[in-house]
């Protein structure tokens, strides 16, 4: 069996260990990579030639990806969990003891237990790099750091950014971890392993190898206060309750680990890390948190076994607020872009908007201002179609017209080289629709975004009827480089997101127009976890966008899509949404300010009030718009539009924040039986409306009793505890 770690020693007595995986992509603490380290660490106690220890990656882009989620989502008992937890805690532990000084030489992702083994270490330092990147993503899994990420992290930095660290799950790039302390030296790539050595001689030689603490003496004196460290870690469980709620435990347990170890002292706080895990492993949240890891990680890995093209070079038709945030995205990724407008006013607000969203990242820390300016300089503008010869792929971001996207993408593909891969980001249109004007067909396929870029973690990845396999693995390809996750979709009016989201977003209309107030609905589903309710996000989406998707659903399936008349009503006036300082809500700027109460009146509507407005409480709200979303995924999925229930899933949690800790719609679905919702849909379809009408497919489902998943339903829960979701839109 190839080792994972291989020893090398030079003259001067300085150990180098080198993590390389066999067959593997990333590192990952495993069991065995566990069992076979701790191994080579007897190796270095015993020997008593060396003077210090570099630990560095085989891997070209990662230091360690953190605990092999496979066998953590296998574990089946709380003694199991407890046990690894305190396993990887004496191994990591050993290294914290040696006598000798270990630097961590970080170049690519570091995170979970990638950056508790480094901060076991005695020191660290990181290439500046953008793949260098370090976080906790425990809480994430629905679980916590368990291999004294809590306990290390809380005595290393502030305790401030050790709880933003742990309870956000977000990664941090190389200069920002230099700012809070959590490495030591930042470094160019090229000189990381030198420097990594010369800090392990520095440190051998006596001389300071560490950075100065960031924390700060008041930080210090904060910890070490009982009234202080209360008040710091009360207000971050009131964060994490107005965030998340009560479904994901895992925060919470993270918090009190903290506050274990800064109260008890570290081994305290270890042994409360392994009880916090053995406790959280096994519940339905880490459970389908992991689960919808490994889908997204699945989703990373070639559709088609045929090479995709290299995509170095980008072109954008249409500079508006998508065209605008392709471009950011692609050129925070490193590829050239080109963006095309048909005049210079339309296309400085798309440059104008892209360096917006550039600015942002500069200020959570994401890129630096030298950054910002070289990302910029990789984005160039065009009224024409000048430089369009060169790309190696163009996207259309264009109105949502059919016929002039049919007439622009006929003229782009005079311009482009016959190998050039054409895409449209259409959120409904059909791509095989648009295939009629060009005289390559097998080259386009729909690459279809969702707003705002640079935040959806969502790409589909359609396939028409003639789209070649080079030309999916290309988009695919293309997708996975601007750190998006792809599904692969078959092509068909709304794909599958919109598709199951127009039924979701109609319903909610109606029972607006049946009296619901915003409030009550909106706080239903917000309550089941979605990160907002329907009739906010079609404020959102903009009602005008929402009418023309809901126009172009209802032509595809008249029975059961028809657009209620209130947003063909609101699409014709000034009441667009957000975007036009009111829709269902009134705002400023860009806060919401609470619902329109003059909205009704304008739309001929009673007034909600005593004796007016139906009593429904909020499981039948939850229901009656998430069933209907369940019947239409059933449709799709036996035509084919996506290839498994856990794309379809992975696809909503991605597209539109449903909620992770529910596994994702169809897993939702099996948990309540396809039986009982083919039951309410029938009752419902008689007493309200035929659009209600169980599917075959769905019917199909019920009387095999297994669900989407071929797993008989569980009992759960349908109402009403406040969640977090992502913070994701949708179209």
């Amino acid at each position: 069996m190839t080792p994972s770690f291989r020893l090398d020693a030079d003259a001067r007595g300085l150990a180098v260990v080198t993590f390389d995986a066999p067959g593997k992509k990333v590192n990952l603490w495993s069991r065995a990579a566990l069992e076979e380290f701790d191994a080579l660490l007897d190796e270095l106690v015993g020997r008593g030639d060396l003077t210090g220890v570099v630990f560095r990656s085989g891997k070209p882009d990662t230091f360690i990806a953190g605990a092999d989620v496979d066998e953590l989502a296998a574990i089946d008992s709380p003694e199991e969990a407890r046990e690894l937890s305190r396993r990887g805690q004496a191994v990591f532990q050993r290294v914290t003891d040696l006598s000798l000084p270990v630097v961590a030489a970080i170049h690519g992702a570091c995170v979970g237990g990638g950056l508790e083994f480094a901060l076991a270490c005695s020191f660290r330092v990181a290439s500046d790099a953008v793949e260098s990147r370090l976080g906790f993503p425990e809480v994430q899994l629905g679980i916590v750091p368990a291999w004294g990420g809590t306990q290390r992290a809380a005595r290393l930095l502030s305790l401030e950014d050790a709880l933003t660290l742990v309870l956000t799950g977000n990664r941090v790039p190389a200069k920002k971890a230099l700012r809070m302390g959590l490495v030591d030296r930042v470094v160019p790539k090229e000189r990381l392993d030198e420097e990594a050595a010369a800090m392990a001689r520095a440190a051998a030689g006596g001389e300071r190898a560490a950075a100065q603490s960031r924390a700060g003496m008041s930080n210090w004196l904060l910890k070490r206060n009982p009234v202080g460290r209360k008040l710091v870690l009360s207000q971050a469980r009131r964060r994490v309750e107005e965030r998340s709620g009560y479904h994901y435990p895992a925060p919470f347990k993270a918090i009190e680990a903290i506050e274990v170890g800064l109260s008890q002292g570290m081994s305290a706080g270890l042994a409360f890390e392994a009880e916090a895990v053995s406790e959280l492993a096994g519940t339905p949240a880490a459970r389908n948190l992991m689960r919808i890891y490994q889908l997204r990680e699945a989703s990373r890995r070639p559709p088609v076994a045929t090479e995709p093209r290299e995509v170095r070079a980008l072109g954008i038709l249409g500079a508006g607020v998508m065209g605008g945030g392709i471009a950011e995205v692609a050129a925070y990724s490193g590829i050239r872009v080109r963006l095309k407008d048909v005049d210079h006013a339309r296309l400085a607000d798309g440059l104008a908007h892209a360096a917006r969203i550039a600015a942002q990242a500069a200020r959570k820390g994401s890129i630096d201002p030298l950054g910002v300016r070289d990302l910029m300089h990789r984005i160039s503008g065009t009224v024409g179609y000048d430089g369009f010869g060169r790309l190696d792929l163009v996207v259309e971001a264009i109105v949502e017209d059919l016929e002039v996207k049919r007439k622009v993408l006929a003229e782009v593909e005079r311009e482009i080289r016959p190998g050039t891969v054409l895409a449209t980001n259409t959120s409904s249109l059909r791509v095989d629709d648009l295939t009629v004007a060009l005289t390559r067909p097998e080259n386009f396929g729909g690459l279809h975004f969702f707003n705002p870029v640079e935040k959806m973690p969502l790409v589909e990845v359609v396939r028409g009827a003639r789209t070649s396999d080079r030309t999916v693995a290309t988009l695919h390809r293309l997708a996975v480089d601007l750190g998006k996750t792809p599904v692969v979709v078959r092509d068909g009016p709304g794909f599958w997101v919109n598709r199951l989201l127009m039924p979701y977003l109609n319903e909610a209309v109606h029972l607006y127009a049946e009296g619901v107030p915003i409030e009550a609905l909106d706080g239903a589903l917000e309550d089941f976890g979605l990160p907002m309710g329907p009739l906010a996000l079609l404020d959102e989406i903009g009602l005008d966008v929402a009418a023309k998707v809901g126009k172009v659903m209802a032509d595809a399936y008249p029975d059961r899509m028809r657009p209620h008349a209130i947003l063909h009503r609101l699409q014709v006036t000034e009441r667009l949404g957000r975007k036009s300082g009111a829709g269902f809500y009134r705002y400023e700027g860009s806060e919401r300010k609470g619902p329109d109460e003059k909205l009704r009146g304008e739309l001929g509507l009673p007034p909600t009030g005593e004796g007016q407005t139906p009593v429904y409480d909020d499981d039948y709200l939850v229901t009656r718009t998430l069933y209907p979303m369940v019947n239409e995924a059933a449709r799709a999925l036996a035509e084919g539009i996506v290839s498994s229930p856990g794309e379809g899933d992975l696809a909503l949690v991605m597209g539109i924040g449903w909620p992770p800790f529910r596994g994702g719609l169809l897993r939702w679905a099996d948990d309540v039986g396809a039986a009982e919702i083919v039951e309410r849909l029938g009752h419902w379809s008689a007493l309200v409306d035929p659009r209600f009408a169980p599917s075959a497919a769905l019917r199909e489902r019920a009387r095999g009793g297994d669900g989407f998943y071929g797993e008989p339903p569980r009992a759960v829960a349908r109402g009403a505890v406040r969640e977090d979701g992502q913070a994701t839109l949708g179209i």
